[in-house]
This record gives structure tokens, C-alpha cells and sequence, in this order.
């Protein structure tokens, strides 16, 4: 959760300020046309939806940041000085030019800046600031504070298993040079060079260590970060099954005991709370014990993300224990575990429907008293159907933004898929950092103590 506190009328003086940092992507221009229903407006043509979406983000920004919680704009006015950049850092910021003190209103001029200081847009405008102090705690949504808590942390030193295509490598270099990772490239360095030479790659920073083909760079590649060499794996263009295998090998000392999952966060930009599925990737039809091993691992990925405490959702079809629904008995067992403490750090609770999981007016229709109903953090799904179909709705279907991890093993591995985004690739290289750092400073995320 993050606390936004604002600023008085009486506080404000003129010359603050307050800025906005926010990379438009073509996915934002085709949300802001579905929303209007303009279904010719598509990317790379932003221009008609530009005063409409910097109108957005400034008043986003004074709703937040200046004078922030309690602020009410009376008046506004855009004006267009460029297009609108796909794929550039925006920067949004207000300044307070005067204060009128018999309205109680505040004059705030805006500026919507590009590359080099490019002027995209300027605005005005008045807005009638809070007389009284206001704190509210909201939830962190957008992916981009991942990026942001990466900034003061050092890369991560990070095994590059066999990327031997374009998007492969072109995944870790953009990593590398998003100042999250330090690629160690595991496998054929001939193909390697040609890969990036035909990308128009530079790789001449980042070691090769050499190999005979996609089995050779997992087993190397795990062998190294079994023995410390390196932090994190990264799947290149190799099956998720090869590298696995090879993370699961006594030999590589990178097993725990515990099962492995995969965890994904995603941001959905038509609701307002991020959370983590679990699993979608790995654990076919999961049992009871490994739906625990499965929901422990998601509430230590979503500590070391940010949630302090993780409420999860154990997913069914319906919210009561049905004894011919075996979804429903894992749920409840699951939830009957967390409250005798053999899963902890984490508010547990199920059966749960999707919709009572996620949205709290459903929860209150449907009389479901829960700590967790309408709240969620982490949705454990009941198999890897059920979980791969809402992760790919949510990503290809509604613009979701994803970072997955497989966690449980000595090190995290980002598993990558051949169709995920840029955006996708850095997302989860944040999220490893992040885990591993966490693992790092509090190892109970990987091992808590709990009842057995």
C-alpha cells in the first residue's frame, strides 16, 4: 500500500511543484479509444487521443501528488505542441504559478515534456485545493514502481541460458541496459556473435561462457549458479522443460525441498490493485501438498515485491465446499493449514469465485464475510488450465502488464516466453532483482518457519 498525503491551501506557496514520470505505450492509446469508442483510433496514431490523455495524467498527478487527496479541478485548458511519443520517458509536472486566496483557488501550470526536453504539451489549470490534512492509503498498481525500487539496487549478476535468437538476446541486453541485470551468456558462442550480429546487437560487454548446445548451457548455467557464481538464471531461446530439468538436478545445489512454481504479478489497467497468480506455467494439476508448497512460494514472491502482507484467494468455481468439486476441498484444507500456521505470512482463505476474490460489491451481494473477499493479493488457481487461460485473457486480451518468476529454487529464474513484451522481459528482470534481494536480507521468504 502507498500513503498519499496532500497539500493545505495555507501550505501551498507559489513555485511548488511536482512531476510525473510515465512511459506511453501503444497499448494505453487503444484502452483510450475502446474507452470512447473510437474504434478507428489506433498506434501509432495518438495524436487525436493526446489532449485527452495528458488532460489524464496531469490531473492524475495534482490528484496525488499537488495538492493532492481532497483537490477538485474547476477549470482546464491543453494545448497540443507535439505528437504524442509511443515508447518514450514523459515527464508530467505542475507548478504552482498563484494563489487566489478569496476563492481558495490554485493556479497550477502543466508541461508534458519528451526526449530531450521536447515540449509535447502545456495546460492550466485552477484547481480549488483541501482547507484540511488528508492521508489515504491506496494500492500499488502500475508496474513501473518494480523499475523504480530497482533504481538504488545494483545489477544482478544473471545467467543467460542459451540465447541464441533475436528475441532472446535482445531480452537480456535490454535488461542489461535498463541497469537491472549483467548478463553472463551461456551457450555457442559462434552463434551467439552471428545472433547479435544479424540483431545488430552490441554483446561485446557481457562474457560468453561457451557451450555444446541447449542441455550443456542449462546444466553450465545452473552448475554456476548453484556455486554462487551468479544470481539469476534467464531463459534464452531454449524449452522451459531443458532448463528446469537442469534447476532440479541434485548436482546443481540450487533445490530447496520445495516444489517450484511460477509466479506472475500483472497490473490490468481497468482495475486497481496488482496481484499475483500462481501457478500457470509449470504444475500441471497440482495436489494438496503442492498447492501449499505453491501458495507459500506466491506469498513469499509477493512480500518481496512490496505487499507486506498478502491476502490470498484459493480459487474454485464457487465459493462453498462442494465434496464432488476437489477444488473446493484443497481450498479449504489450504486455509485451514494457514490458520494452524503450516502456511505462513500471508491472510489465507477459500473457496473463493473469482469475481468474490477480486471484487468487494460481488463478495457483499453474495454475503461472504472474508478478510480476503474483495481484496485479493495472490489468486492460486486450481490447475494449470484454469491459470494460463486468465493470465492470457489478462495479457493479450486486456493490456496487462506481467512479471513472472519461478521461485522456489536457491535462485530465481525469469521464464520468459518467446511471445512476451519488452516491457514483459524488464518487468521480470525488476522482479527477480527484487526477490533477490529480499532473499538476501530476510532468507524466512523462502524458508519460513512454519508448523509442521
Amino acid at each position: 500500500m502507498q500513503t498519499i498525503t496532500n497539500k493545505t491551501f495555507d501550505e501551498i506557496a507559489p513555485g511548488d511543484a511536482a512531476t510525473l514520470h510515465r512511459t506511453l505505450q501503444a497499448s494505453d492509446v487503444c484502452a483510450w479509444a475502446a474507452a470512447f469508442e473510437d474504434a478507428d483510433l489506433q498506434p501509432p496514431d495518438a495524436s487525436q487521443a493526446a489532449a485527452g490523455i495528458v488532460t489524464a495524467l496531469l490531473a492524475a498527478l495534482i490528484g496525488a501528488a499537488l495538492p493532492g487527496p481532497g483537490s477538485s479541478i474547476r477549470a482546464t485548458s491543453v494545448t497540443i505542441a507535439a505528437a504524442l511519443p509511443i515508447g518514450v520517458d514523459l515527464v508530467l509536472r505542475v507548478a504552482v504559478r498563484e494563489k487566489q486566496a478569496t476563492r481558495g483557488i490554485v493556479v497550477l501550470d502543466g508541461t508534458c515534456t519528451g526526449a530531450a526536453g521536447q515540449i509535447v504539451a502545456t495546460a492550466q489549470f485552477d484547481v480549488l485545493a483541501p482547507t484540511v490534512r488528508l492521508r489515504r492509503e491506496v494500492a500499488e498498481h502500475r508496474l513501473g514502481g518494480l523499475l523504480d525500487r530497482c533504481k538504488d539496487l545494483q545489477p544482478m549478476l544473471t545467467g543467460v541460458v542459451h540465447p541464441c535468437s533475436a528475441d532472446a538476446l535482445a531480452g537480456a541486453v535490454a535488461a542489461a541496459e535498463s541497469g537491472l541485470i549483467v548478463p553472463v551468456l551461456f551457450g555457442p558462442q559462434a552463434e551467439i556473435r552471428q545472433v547479435a550480429d544479424r540483431a545488430q546487437l552490441d554483446i561485446s560487454k557481457y562474457r560468453i561462457v561457451a557451450t555444446t548446445g541447449a542441455g550443456d548451457s542449462a546444466q553450465k548455467a545452473a552448475a554456476s549458479a548453484g556455486a554462487g557464481d551468479i544470481a539469476a538464471l534467464m531463459k534464452g531461446s531454449l524449452h522451459s522443460d531443458v532448463l528446469l530439468h537442469a534447476v532440479m538436478q541434485k548436482e546443481a545445489n540450487l533445490r530447496t525441498g520445495r516444489l517450484i512454481s511460477h509466479c506472475i504479478m500483472m497490473s490490468v489497467p481497468t482495475y486497481a490493485r496488482r496481484f499475483v497468480i500462481s501457478d500457470v506455467a509449470l504444475n500441471m494439476a497440482p495436489d494438496t501438498d503442492q498447492k501449499r508448497d505453491i501458495c507459500q512460494n506466491a506469498i513469499g514472491f509477493a512480500r518481496a515485491l512490496g505487499i507486506a502482507l498478502p491476502k490470498v484467494a484459493v480459487l474454485a468455481a464457487v465459493e462453498m465446499v462442494r465434496t464432488n468439486m476437489p477444488a473446493t476441498l484443497d481450498a479449504a484444507i489450504l486455509a485451514k493449514m494457514a490458520e494452524r500456521g503450516q502456511i505462513v505470512g500471508g491472510i489465507v482463505d477459500g473457496p473463493l469465485d473469482l469475481d468474490a476474490a477480486v471484487d468487494a460489491e460481488a463478495a457483499r451481494i453474495k454475503r461472504i464475510g472474508s478478510p480476503v473477499a474483495g481484496v485479493a493479493d495472490v489468486l492460486i488457481v486450481p490447475n494449470i488450465e484454469a491459470g494460463n487461460m486468465i493470465y492470457k485473457n489478462l495479457a493479450f486480451m486486456a493490456d496487462a502488464q506481467v512479471a513472472g518468476l519461478v521461485v522456489g529454487a536457491r535462485v530465481p529464474v525469469i521464464l520468459t516466453s518467446r511471445a512476451d513484451t519488452a516491457a514483459a522481459h524488464r518487468f521480470s528482470a525488476a522482479a527477480a532483482v527484487l526477490y533477490a534481494e529480499a532473499l538476501a536480507r530476510d532468507p524466512g521468504i523462502l524458508h519460513p518457519e512454519t508448523a509442521e
